[in-house]
This record gives structure tokens, C-alpha cells and sequence, in this order.
């Protein structure tokens, strides 16, 4: 693929022609500001970018990035911690301004464009008292968490994202549109429920809806960072309390009034009745005196909003993630002691649990193969300036390198670093890598689309 290719004047004004979104060049004054993703360690220069409409742009933009032989990169919503979606001299495809969504109540299902967000969609559905398994960050694109698996706080009771996924309508390389669905292109299908955009570009998705709120229980619990193996003790038991109606998810992370005040809190979501939601806020407030206490009656929609603030755009980001079968007595230390040392206070371990709807499907049944009741531990590095860098890269590597010797899982794929993307694909995909090679040999045989988690092609001798 050519780099800082400079594209003549004449073969840009031709696509503008047809194309009913926006071409943005380099002198353009939003250019500066399309080009940044969320990751501010990220800081690429396409040669264009082309601001898609729909389906017919996407189809435009694809065959003049082929034709000119450009480093192709698709933009959703832009939060993918590798920097994805944005590319040095070649074309971004943004897809931000597809911003259509279409509710069916009687039917519960949801058509949504590829530039939608979270918040947007939930917004949108909870019009209607539905949601499904959707990202905790509103900002975050649907495209991206969907393509890559998905956990949500519905995960207990609706599985992950991917599970209530009904259908995707794909711009292929050689520019066709095509759906796919259990009935049809059922295995193009089965590859994109956790394969990333390895095949084509998703322009739209069609989602079952379940009813859920306006109102529901959960929020928001702190203490005190001497109380974390309490807090993880509790979290490793609750596989003995199966409730497919809790998610509470971990996270050693900073007192919000900025004093660097090292904390364990719980995200809590439960969405059965009042006796049960009561019974289970109770077992979490008995773990240790909350210094945080905002568990209570929240909208499904401020719940999703509630982590938006510690993610602001343009922070530096590196992460890396594994997944564990237990809280063991070494992880739980290593946990302690890697947060402990944590040079920046906008830095956090997340742990998050699958379970019950989403630990219910055969690994072989989507491509995210991630089926087994565990944990996913988060090491997410985040900060301000670029004199830091150098020393929370060593903390999350460090911590990585820890966990790693305690992990047998792989990895999931929507918090893959830059590098894991050459080291961890196989791993991630596990036993499903081969059946996706093979689709990815059919959809995409010259990797035209590889700036995702990449699943390359076989080799051309094999092929």
C-alpha cells in the first residue's frame, strides 16, 4: 500500500461527484480534528477522508481506495484503544454521520446505523422501555464493540452483544452489498459476530430488544483501597450465587475528586424485581463501610453514562487485558500490588465477569469464542502528557506480564494494544482461528481491510 500518497486534484473532484457525504482533505479546516480518534497516543494523517452517508458512499469509498491503492481504515465510533481507525496517508472511511436508527416495538428489534454510538441507541430504544447488551461508555460506536463480541451490563441476562445480534448489512471489497444473517450468508454471519471488520464494512445492524427499564437498579459503590481482597473475595463467590440479573463489574481505580485517593469500587446493574435487587445491593454493602454509596433507582440510559467522564477523548491510552478462570490468591495479589504502585491517577483494573446467558453458547457457536465462566482483567493506562508515557507503559506491561503467567483464556479482542495485534490474534480467536482464516480467504484474500484485529489470509501458495 503506498504511504502519504498525495491524490490528484482531478481523481478526488470524480468521487465528490457521486458521493453524497463529504470528502475532507488535509487543508480543510475540520480536517484536524476528523482525523484524531479517541486514543490521543494516536496521531496519523490520512491522505482523505471520506465522510460516508450510507451504503452506496461506503461502496464508492472502498473502490477508489483500491484503485489508488491506499491504506484503508473504517471509522465507527473511533474508541478502539489500537488507534484502528485512522491511518497514515491512506484513506479513513468515516461512518459517524450514519446516524439513522430505526425502532419496532411490536417486533422488538432495532436497525441501526454503523455511526451510531451507545448513547444514542440506548436513547433511541429506551423510547420504548428496550434495550440490549450494549458498551458502558455512551461515546464508544456500536460497530466496533459488536464486531469484537461485546459485554454489557445485560450480559448475565441477554448474553453478550453478538447474541442478540439479528443481522449486518456488509459493503464487501469488491463493493457489493450484501446481508448477513442466520438465513442468510450464515457463515459471512457466524464471522462477524466477534471477527471484527476483517470481511467488509458494516454500514448497518438489526438487534433484538428486550424489555428493560426506563428505570432500573444499580450505580455506583466505593471503599476504601484496604478493602480490595474483600472486594474481590466477594467477586470470586459470586459464582456460587449465580444471578443472571446482576452484573457488578470491579475496578481498582482513583477517587473522583481528584485527590489520587486510591479506591475499589463496583459498577452495579440488577434488573430483577425490587425484593431481589434489594437482596443483592444488601451482600454488596456488607463487604466493607462504603466510602461511595450511589446504588439505588437509576435509568438504564445514566447508567451507561456513568463511566463517559473518565474516558475523555484525546487522553493517552494504552491497554492490555487477560482473562483468568478464578480471583486466585496470587492474581488477587498481584492486582493489589500492581494498583498500588499505578503511576497515574486516571489509570485503572478493570475486572469484568461473563456469565450466565453469555457463558451459555457452545465457543464454536460465534467467532468470539469466550464462553467460559472467568474474568477479564482490564489494565487500562490512561494519561495526560507525553512526559508520563514512559512509565505507564512499563506499569501496564509490567502488570500484564504478571497476570500473564496466571492466564490461559487469550485475550478479548476489543482491548487488544497495538501490539497485541501482532503477537495475540491466534490466541484471541482460539480454536475458531481457522474457520475465520478461511472466510477472510473468501471475503478478502489481499487483506485490503486489515487495520482491525487482523486475521491475515493464507498464504498465497496455500490459498
Amino acid at each position: 500500500m503506498a504511504q502519504d500518497q498525495i491524490i490528484a486534484h482531478n481523481d478526488v473532484s470524480e468521487l465528490q461527484a457521486s458521493f453524497s457525504g463529504t470528502i475532507v482533505l488535509p487543508a480543510d479546516p475540520d480536517y484536524h480534528n476528523l482525523r484524531r480518534v479517541h486514543n490521543g497516543m494516536i496521531d496519523r494523517h490520512p491522505a482523505l477522508i471520506a465522510r460516508c452517508q450510507g451504503a452506496s458512499d461506503v461502496a464508492d469509498a472502498i473502490a477508489f481506495g483500491v484503485e489508488h491503492e491506499l491504506e484503508i481504515a473504517v471509522r465507527g465510533g473511533g474508541h478502539n484503544v489500537a488507534g484502528r481507525a485512522v491511518c497514515q496517508g491512506g484513506l479513513m472511511i468515516d461512518l459517524s454521520l450514519m446516524k439513522g436508527i430505526w425502532v419496532d416495538p411490536a417486533q422488538r428489534r432495532v436497525r441501526a446505523q454503523a455511526g451510531v454510538n451507545w448513547g444514542e441507541f440506548n436513547r433511541a430504544t429506551q423510547l420504548h422501555g428496550l434495550a440490549t447488551t450494549g458498551g458502558a461508555v455512551g461515546s464508544t460506536g456500536i460497530a466496533g464493540l459488536t464486531l469484537g463480541g461485546g459485554f454489557g451490563y445485560l450480559m448475565g441476562r441477554h448474553g453478550y452483544t453478538i447474541d442478540n445480534l439479528l443481522s449486518v448489512e456488509l459493503v464487501t471489497v469488491g463493493g457489493h452489498v450484501v446481508t448477513a444473517s442466520e438465513d442468510e450468508n450464515a457463515e459471512l454471519f457466524w464471522g462477524l459476530r466477534g471477527g471484527g471488520g476483517n470481511f467488509g464494512i458494516a454500514t448497518s445492524f438489526e438487534y433484538a430488544l428486550h424489555p428493560v427499564g426506563p428505570n432500573i437498579t444499580g450505580g455506583l459503590i466505593a471503599f476504601d483501597s484496604d478493602a480490595t481482597t474483600k472486594v474481590l473475595d466477594y467477586a470470586d463467590a459470586s459464582r456460587n450465587r449465580p444471578d443472571d440479573n446482576l452484573t457488578a463489574v470491579c475496578s481498582l481505580t482513583h477517587a473522583p475528586d481528584g485527590s489520587g485517593r486510591q479506591l475499589t469500587a463496583m459498577l452495579v446493574a440488577h434488573f430483577g424485581d425490587a425484593e431481589q435487587s434489594d437482596t443483592a445491593l444488601d451482600g454488596i454493602r456488607s463487604i466493607a463501610p462504603p466510602v461511595i454509596d450511589q446504588l439505588g433507582p437509576i435509568s438504564y440510559c445514566d447508567l451507561n453514562l456513568l463511566l463517559d467522564s473518565s474516558f475523555p477523548k484525546l487522553a493517552l491510552n494504552y491497554w492490555k487485558s487477560v482473562f483468568v478462570d478464578s480471583l486466585s490468591v496470587p492474581v488477587k495479589s498481584i492486582i493489589s500490588e500492581q494498583f498500588a504502585a499505578c503511576p497515574s491517577v486516571m489509570s485503572k483494573l478493570i475486572i469484568e465477569r461473563p456469565h450466565g446467558a453469555a457463558c451459555r453458547r457452545d465457543p464454536a457457536s460465534t467467532a468470539f469464542p469466550h464462553r467460559s465462566p472467568g474474568y477479564s482483567i482490564l489494565i487500562l493506562g490512561q494519561w495526560k502528557t507525553e512526559q508520563e508515557t514512559e512509565q505507564n507503559l512499563f506499569w501496564v506491561r509490567e502488570t500484564f506480564d504478571r497476570l500473564s503467567a496466571h492466564s490461559s483464556q487469550g485475550a478479548y479482542s476489543n482491548y487488544l494494544a497495538e501490539d497485541d495485534l501482532q503477537t495475540r490474534i491466534t490466541e484471541t480467536f482460539g480454536g475458531n482461528i481457522d474457520r475465520l482464516r478461511a472466510l477472510k480467504d473468501r471475503f478478502d484474500p489481499d487483506n485490503v481491510f486489515h487495520l482491525n484485529q487482523n486475521i491475515r489470509p493464507s498464504p498465497a501458495e496455500l490459498s
